[in-house]
């Protein structure tokens, strides 16, 4: 009996070796370095796979003969082969098999957590209008402005207002405006929940830790209930990375600018742990006048993969910056002192000081968790969280034409007659707006916001899909004026008119003086905060709360698709006013708003590389809290309602090695809604509530129950002629207009109500993006490691920022830009990179916005014709009347930025 025991544990060892002996041996290279691969995941079709090591090469056991042997990795393309054992062999040798980086548009191998939460493209089989950034391309096409530049090559995206300072873009999709695009940062919602604004100084060090951005124009994939009213546009970041190593980067650009970046990753350990850490800072002058900036960005990720099941991380990530602001102006400003003429900054004794200057520091953190509950069901999940501390400075008091604030022979501010108006006319040393003193003030807005999203994807079977989840997020905001900078007074006095029950305002009851100031600086606002009785003008907040349930069943074949997707949403408002309310009445009543949207399409493929689809969808949307709130007091307004969205969309794509292209067909309608424009006033200006607003100020108009139709077609597409060569093109034909007429209310900024009329805007042309844009551009590989890319575009029919029924249009333009990549290979799979790239190489000067509506055949002075026209008396710039206030888009800029990686 023992004999057979020990007989039978022979045996098992034996059989053991001999499955052992069967192997697949090779060696991976990277295609473009030939340089191993650590790290690659090798999979055969039966057996226990393997990982290669530092040199590239692997042993993976098999139980069969033959078979399929798959290779992956985060940044390549996979590939499959096959392999075949010898009868009277053991090992099957692959050799050296080389792969090759990620070209695609696909974010397949890119996202690496949060696969059920960010909502891409690629996971719905019925297709949709979309376009699709790489990290590399990123880095390479920004230069020294933000993240929004990287999407210029884009269909039907237009990037505004970049000669305003850093950050300040303004992003249109199919010609809706920020507010109405959704931005996610890995499936987090990132839209500001008073306004729906984005503002991509917050965002400096996005083009750091960007993996890809993917812009889904219309519809899109998301199956959140957003505003996605243009389009869904998805940051995708790095999260931890799999392999060991880093980098570091240096570039210098136009203007003064510098970036300096360092990034390590430690890996993955054998427990399933690692963590990937970046740091960058970056200042300059800016391009225009007085558009000075500086900033950093950090970003942390911690990452533990336990199991294939289970897959964490946390991501923290900031971008503290300050830059100072550039505003349209008169042409004739620019005429007189230069096109880049800036009248926000002058001088006090001697040394450099703007009036305008945004500063912010804004922390996101999240924890996304993936879990692979079995083979038909997962789970993703991410957690977030966002404290946002600064603001933005002005003017406050006396700053008229007529007051202490003047400007020299350049235009600037002379800083130091305010000072001696304060010191030598103030007596006191309190200042105020009777006495006719003016002081530097900042507009603090800060926040703090708290969210969930969760999606549940279960497989019902081989062709049905469901997908089931939550929304969850609350928002604490509080706004209110502080002092920046006395100017030599010692304090500041102003009277509180403090409203009651009927929201009207009182007349004195008390005087409110203040002797503490606080710089911009995003540093010191994110750790400090200015006591109470220290505030001025004004000092309110809200409380925001959304719960969101959403749904999607899709079911797809070969050969066709369909899916719905539903979800409904309920918010509620609550408004607090402590500077302008007496304290019993203080807090607004709640409003509580529903909403809900559903979205439905197909898609059939009549041959293997052809595509056809339609989506369509219908949005009730809850109206922003600034829209809901009169006149920035506790007022609820009665003319708010959900706004409703329409929208159709038809495409057809075409994919084969060589050529893809696509073209898309929309038509989206959006009525109730309201629109909110800013005119900086040239001269003192006197409105019906008998308040003037002096030069220099801003005016906001909000214009409600505005309704618009967007309808266009797009055509995008990619040629590989060679395998050297890469050609891509778009083109974008859009007619955007207005439907009725508008209720307009004007504010100034101190958001007092100034007056109220209605327009007829029927027919009239939406602006603030090109309605007609092209598109070229190609990149050819000269020899290894050298590359030359270049990009052309066409801008006609943008309109002014303005809701009227006879717009301004601005002249149609030119840009290229061009780019210049060499790699040095080193060893160890290292290598050094150079890159040159000129924005607007061929320097063209063009107008990009408008925020005024003054035609050439309006007569100078409104009521003498006498005076002319703009016209009959030559004040015209190509073709437009010299006293609009515009942007110059910025001339020719440059980068070359040294990146070492190992």
């Amino acid at each position: 009996m023992l004999k057979k025991i020990f007989l039978f544990i022979a045996l098992v060892f034996l059989s053991a070796a001999i499955v052992q002996a069967q192997s697949v041996t090779g060696k991976v290279l990277d295609a473009e370095t030939n340089q191993p691969v650590l790290g690659v995941t090798v999979t055969p079709s039966s057996g226990t796979g393997a990982v290669t090591g530092e040199d590239g090469t692997f042993t993976a056991a098999v139980t069969q003969k033959s078979g399929n042997i798959k290779l992956s990795h985060v940044g390549y393309d996979p590939q499959t082969l096959t392999f075949k054992i010898a009868e009277n062999g053991t090992v099957s040798n692959l050799g050296t098999i080389l792969l090759k980086k990620t070209e695609s548009t696909s974010l397949e191998e890119i996202v690496v957590v949060g696969k059920g939460v960010i909502d891409l493209a690629r996971d719905r089989a019925t297709p949709i209008a979309v376009s699709t950034i790489k990290g590399t391309d990123i880095q390479d096409k920004i230069g020294t402005g933000d993240v929004t530049q990287a999407m210029v090559n884009t269909p039907s995206v237009y990037i505004g207002n970049q000669a305003s300072g850093f950050g300040d873009s303004r992003v249109f999709v199919r010609g809706f405006g920020q507010d109405n695009t959704a931005y996610l940062l890995n499936g987090q919602p990132i839209n500001g929940m008073e306004d729906g604004l984005v503002y991509w100084s917050n965002w400096s060090g996005m083009s750091d830790i960007a993996n890809a951005i993917q812009i889904q124009r219309g519809l899109g994939s998301s199956k959140l209930a957003i505003s996605s009213v243009g389009g869904t546009v998805n940051f995708v970041t790095k999260a931890t990375e799999m392999r060991q190593g880093g980098f570091a980067s240096f570039g210098i650009a136009n203007d003064n600018y510098y970036k300096g970046a360092i990034g390590y990753n430690t890996g993955l350990s054998k427990n399933g742990w690692g963590a990937s850490i970046m740091l960058s800072h970056w200042q300059g002058d800016g391009y225009n006048d007085g558009t000075r900036g500086q900033g950093q960005n950090y970003f942390l990720s911690i990452g533990y993969k336990p199991s294939d099941r289970h897959n964490f991380n946390f991501l923290l990530t900031g971008a503290p910056q300050w830059h100072d602001q550039n505003f349209a102006d008169n042409i004739t400003d620019y005429q007189k002192y230069g096109r880049k003429y800036n009248g926000n900054w002058g001088y006090l004794n001697g040394e450099y000081l703007s009036e305008r200057r945004n500063f912010y520091h804004k922390p996101v953190a999240n924890f996304n968790w993936d879990f692979n509950i079995n083979s038909t069901t997962d789970l993703s999940t991410v957690v977030y969280a966002s404290w946002g501390r600064g603001g933005g400075t002005g003017n406050y008091g006396n700053s008229s034409s007529n007051g202490p604030r003047k400007v020299d022979a350049n235009g600037q501010y002379l800083f130091d007659s305010v000072y001696a108006k304060n010191t030598t006319g103030t007596p006191d040393g309190i200042g105020s707006q009777a006495k006719g003193n003016y002081l530097i003030r900042s507009s603090m807005n800060n926040h703090a916001w708290y969210g969930v999203v969760s999606n549940l994807g279960k497989k019902l079977s081989e062709n049905l899909k469901l997908n089931v989840g939550m929304d969850l997020r609350t928002y604490k905001g509080s706004h209110y004026r502080q002092v920046e900078n006395f100017l030599g007074l010692e304090g500041w006095t102003e009277g509180r008119g403090l409203r009651g029950a009927d929201h009207s305002p009182a007349s004195q009851l008390t005087m409110n003086t203040v002797n503490q100031s606080m710089k911009a600086d995003p540093w010191k606002a994110f750790f400090n905060t200015i006591d109470d009785n220290q505030k001025i003008d004004y000092d309110y907040g809200e409380n925001i709360t959304y719960g969101g349930l959403f749904g999607q069943l899709e079911y797809a074949t070969d050969v066709f698709s369909t899916f719905f997707q539903g979800a409904v949403s309920t918010q509620s408002h609550k408004r607090q006013d402590i500077y302008d309310y007496l304290p019993e009445f203080k807090d607004a009543d709640k409003v509580n708003n529903m909403g809900f949207n559903v979205k439905g399409g197909a898609s059939y493929k009549p041959a293997q590389n052809h595509i056809v689809y339609a989506n369509a969808g219908y949005y009730s949307r809850q109206p922003y809290h600034d829209n809901i709130y009169l006149n920035f007091t506790n007022e609820i307004n009665p003319l708010t309602s959900n706004e409703k969205i329409l929208g159709l969309e038809l495409g057809y794509s075409f994919t084969s090695p060589i050529f893809t292209a696509s073209v898309n067909a929309y038509r989206t309608s959006w009525s109730d809604r309201v629109t909110t424009t800013s005119t900086r006033l040239s001269a003192d200006k006197t409105y019906g509530s008998g308040i003037t607003v002096p030069a220099g100020d801003f005016v906001y108009t909000s214009n409600q129950g505005v309704e618009q139709v967007h309808t266009g077609v797009e055509l995008d597409f990619v040629l590989r002629p060679i395998n050297k060569l890469n050609i891509t093109g778009f083109v974008s034909l859009g007619n955007w207009e207005y439907n009725g007429d508008v209720l307009a209310t004007l504010r100034n900024e101190g958001l007092e109500f100034l007056e109220e009329s209605r327009t007829d805007v029927d027919g009239g042309k939406v602006g603030g993006s090109a309605q007609t844009t092209f598109g070229l551009g190609g990149k050819y590989d000269i020899v290894k490691g050298l590359s030359v890319d270049a990009d052309w575009r066409y801008y006609a029919n943008n309109y002014a920022t303005r809701v009227v029924k006879d717009n301004l249009e601005l002249p149609a333009y030119n840009i290229m830009d061009a780019g210049l990549s060499y790699k040095f290979f080193l060893k160890n799979n290292k290598n050094l990179r150079l890159r040159f790239n000129v924005n607007n190489l061929l320097h063209s000067i063009y107008l990009s916005d408008a925020t005024t509506v003054i035609k050439a055949t309006d007569n100078i002075v409104a009521n003498d014709p006498s005076k002319g026209t703009y016209e009959s008396t030559g004040r015209l710039y190509k073709g437009i009347a010299d006293a609009n206030q515009v942007y110059f888009g910025l001339g020719r800029t440059w980068a070359l930025t040294l990146r070492y990686t190992f």
